[in-house]
């Protein structure tokens, strides 16, 4: 696929909040996917990963170097409980060495154990929202309604639909690095010509099937202030709603960035909140990630002088669930 020019820069953008929800809801239908691979199917772009594009995506391989790009899961997290009540992960020990120490083990021959417990949201650090996730006018992808994510969870889409599909080519797009700045700024957004211009500048060819992490340096933002601050859910760098034309004429398979919620805060689009969810993972079928660590990736790259490499990111099949913890790994 060819990169494209930005749509933005064609005609002009809406003015009222009536006109930014139209604009959203034409960018839903021009770039929905539904019934594409079947009215059954649960895994939406990931499909466009098939054999020969896993089978290349394992030629990145060379160095044999592995960064992970995950936060540490851990009560010293980005969360506040500000949105929807999501905390960090409470870490317990169900069998310590004060236990053993105490002779409650001592049932058993010889061995001693520990044992251990995480109580935590599954959308707390670094995770993929299941396509369950994000409803557009009542429909997630594929057209389901409402009423097949319930209290007990979802009965379609679930992130476990994907457990063995979140791998492949991985490319970053290091827009700091492009503009020549330690990082973004809140608020500064990211359109599909600026996409398109950093993968060309880093040399790297977008091909059908990558995935594509996009790096806005907020997290060195947030360590060299000692502070998260605002991070989960206040104004923050991200991708704005013409991203879209972006990934989608290039069939990406799956996106993530290291910010709380990957589009640019606030939303540049009036009455529109997270439109690129909307069109990318609701109508498109596009996998989202969300608080990847891209820090020590960046710093990968720029060492080994490429900016693709293999990535696997399973999540957790957790049945009925709607995102997953993950820590992903970058291979050169």
């Amino acid at each position: 696929m060819t990169d494209v020019e930005s749509a933005s820069s064609h005609k002009a953008l809406p003015v009222t909040e009536e006109e930014w929800i139209g604009l959203v809801d034409e960018l839903c239908i021009r770039y929905r996917n539904w019934g594409r691979w079947g009215t059954d199917d649960q895994r939406g772009t990931l499909n466009f990963i098939t054999p020969d594009v896993l089978k290349y995506a394992a030629t990145m391989i060379r160095s044999g170097r592995v960064v992970s790009c995950a936060l540490p899961f851990d009560s010293n997290g980005p969360q506040s409980g500000g949105f929807g009540g999501r905390t960090n992960p409470v870490h317990s020990m169900l069998q310590d060495g004060g236990d053993i120490a105490l002779g409650a083990q001592d049932h058993l021959a010889v061995l001693r154990y520990t044992d251990d417990a995480v109580a935590m949201p599954l959308q707390c650090g670094t995770q993929w929202d299941a396509l369950a996730h994000i409803f557009y006018r009542e429909q997630m992808y594929n057209g389901h309604g409402l009423e097949h994510v319930t209290s007990t969870g979802a009965t379609v889409n679930g992130i476990e639909q994907i457990s063995d599909g979140v791998l492949g080519r991985g490319i970053l797009l290091d827009i700091p690095r492009h503009r020549g700045v330690e990082w973004l700024e809140a608020g500064e957004s990211i359109d599909d010509a600026e996409l398109a211009a950093c993968a060309a500048s880093q040399g790297v060819e977008v091909r059908s099937g990558d995935i594509v992490l996009v790096r806005t340096g907020q997290l060195a933002q947030v360590r060299s202030r000692g502070s998260w601050g605002q991070y989960d859910g206040g104004p923050a760098p991200g991708l704005g709603h013409a991203a879209a034309h972006w990934f989608a004429a290039n069939e990406i398979a799956a996106l993530a960035t290291d910010t709380w919620g990957t589009e640019v805060l606030p939303n540049d689009t009036p009455g529109v909140f997270q439109p690129l969810h909307l069109i990318l993972l609701v109508n498109a079928g596009m996998t989202i990630g969300e608080i990847f660590d891209l820090e020590a990736l960046a710093a990968a790259c720029m060492e080994e002088g490429r900016y693709e490499f293999f990535f696997t990111a399973p999540p957790l099949p957790i049945t009925g669930a709607v995102g997953s913890p993950v820590n992903p790994l970058a291979i050169f």
